[in-house]
């Protein structure tokens, strides 16, 4: 769909910009809360999290993932902060009642959250989506939590972990079952940011030929181990995939993610607002850098090269001395 834009020339004058085209499909979802949860126990400050969820109504973001719906009987509170379980309380403590446009949403991993309880009917909460995090091993249960969630009103999406490892005929066998179940979408994620842009290419192809005709949306989520976040996401989305996760600052687990500023940058669709994103990163996310450590180095490389989960180099960069990456290398080889 085209769109003519106008700038300014450096004298202050406006002239017609290039015709620019977006998909009006797209939808971008902001998990800097759940995703950058993982580097702090989903101990935020209220302020953060308002700050984020502002920052997203005001960007013209289509949905703000908020945490997880985790279990109090396999994760204590003393432990773990609010956004690790996301009741209802702490949501509206933050949102209200959301009378805006963005949708919010919670993740909640198969056999790690009481959803048939935890979960409460969706005219009861403020929340929208509920998406479902699966290993291949575990999709039995994410399908009746997919059924349980869409009985209860909401929308689904499926994310399938660490594809990467997976075999092909097990990938298109979950993907075969899934293309019949009340979701409206699945996404593919590089949990271990190990994936090539000639990958991202081939299996967002065919996620799409298995939801071919069903009206389930395709999704990615990618890591930046190696650097390609950013770029693999924009890969994705050439080849179709609409729905699309990404974070401020590329907060996240690890390596993090996509960040959120260069991908609203790059689809060139005026209903993104890109300095609410940046005030955001500057007065919330940015100040957390020093003890909320994420984002690419070496060990997160390494780990990614490896094709494993960055938990050793999460560990490696807690020591107080994690100069030598030499020797990290070197452990992380005898292992694989």
């Amino acid at each position: 769909m085209p769109v003519k834009k106008e700038e300014n020339t450096p004298n202050g004058n406006s002239r017609a910009a290039q015709w620019v085209t977006y998909r009006p499909e797209i939808r971008v979802l902001d998990c800097t809360i759940r995703d950058g949860g993982l580097m702090n126990n989903h101990g935020f400050e209220d302020s953060v999290v308002r700050g984020v969820y502002e920052a997203c109504v005001e960007a013209g973001v289509d949905y703000m993932e908020l945490g997880y719906k985790g279990s109090s009987r396999i994760f204590g509170r003393d432990e773990f902060g609010s956004w690790k379980f996301c009741t209802e309380d702490d949501i509206r403590r933050i949102v209200g009642d959301n009378d805006t446009p963005l949708k919010l949403c919670v993740m909640a991993d198969a056999e790690r959250t009481d959803y048939h309880t935890d979960i409460l009917p969706s005219d009861d909460s403020v929340l929208d989506m509920i998406r479902i995090a699966s290993y291949i091993h575990q999709i039995p249960t994410a399908l009746d939590m997919v059924q349980d969630a869409h009985d209860k009103g909401y929308e689904t999406t499926v994310n399938l972990m660490a594809v990467s490892t997976v075999q092909e005929w097990e990938l298109d066998q979950a993907l075969d079952v899934l293309g019949q179940t009340e979701t409206g979408g699945v996404y593919l994620v590089d949990s271990f940011g190990a994936l090539y842009g000639e990958q991202i290419q081939y299996m967002t192809r065919k996620y799409l030929s298995y939801m071919k005709g069903s009206g389930k949306e395709v999704g990615i989520h990618t890591h930046n181990n190696q650097q390609l976040a950013y770029a693999n996401t924009i890969e994705a989305i050439i080849q179709g995939a609409n729905m699309l996760d990404a974070s401020m600052a590329g907060m996240g687990r690890g390596a993090g993610n996509c960040p959120l500023e260069l991908l609203i940058g790059f689809l060139h669709n005026p209903k993104f607002n890109l300095r609410p994103v940046l005030r955001c990163i500057r007065d919330h996310i940015m100040p957390m850098k020093a003890d909320v450590k994420w984002g690419f180095d070496v060990p997160y490389m390494i780990t990614g090269l490896l094709n494993q989960h960055p938990r050793a180099a999460m560990a490696f960069n807690k020591q107080e001395d994690c100069s030598d990456i030499v020797s990290f290398f070197d452990s992380m080889i005898e292992e694989d």
